[in-house]
């Protein structure tokens, strides 16, 4: 009798454990899925800002460097 009453009572849909499994792995998903584009947003402005400086760096040097061809390369301090 005790058997009987166990096997016919009906299950919830998130009682089973495939169903929870599936809704963990889509939700870890979508988080993923957030998570990877604000990296790469994050990751462009780092990038741009490195190569702005590199940029600035190389030009300061060149001024520099012509500065120095145009002087003679002497100091003009006493």
């Amino acid at each position: 009798m005790l058997t009987l009453l166990a096997g016919s009572a009906k299950t919830s849909l998130l009682a089973q454990p495939g169903t929870i499994a599936f809704l963990v792995i889509f939700g870890m998903g979508v988080l993923c899925f957030f998570l990877f584009r604000s990296m790469s947003k994050h990751l462009r402005k780092v990038n741009k800002k490195a190569r702005d400086e590199a940029e600035a760096a190389e030009r300061e040097g060149t001024q520099d460097e012509a500065a120095h061809s145009a002087g003679g390369g002497a100091s003009s301090k006493p």
